[in-house]
């Protein structure tokens, strides 16, 4: 078992800059991969970057490729992801979810946080 806790959503400017914290417990940290999610009102939750267990390798969607930039310090079982340039549409939910891979389909992750909000205004 691993739990999560997700942090640092709010409320920000188009073109500001966010950092979402991913806090673990239970279970040694570092044996997972780390998953970004997202989702708006009234859309499906679509995968945002992820980093596998050792952190030498993160993945991102497109739409979010040079603004947002994922890491981790697995001395403080934390991820982070670094959200700049941010626009009205990165609006959602953000939550992050464990897995022993990368995966971009969210019903591959076994552990889930329940989420941090950020609103993008224009």
């Amino acid at each position: 078992q691993i739990q999560l806790v997700e942090s640092g959503g709010g409320l920000v400017q188009s073109g500001g800059s966010l950092r979402l914290s991913c806090a673990a417990s239970g279970r040694t940290f570092s044996v997972y991969a780390i998953g970004w999610f997202r989702q708006a009102p009234g859309k499906e939750r679509d995968f945002v970057g992820g980093i596998n267990r050792r952190g030498d390798n993160t993945r991102y969607a497109d739409s979010v490729k040079g603004r947002f930039t994922i890491s981790r310090d697995d001395a403080k079982n934390t991820v982070y992801l670094q959200m700049n340039d941010l626009k009205p549409e990165d609006t959602a939910v953000y939550y992050c979810a464990a897995k022993w891979r990368i995966a971009e389909e969210d019903y591959e992750y076994d552990y889930w946080g329940q989420g941090t909000q950020v609103t993008v205004s224009s």
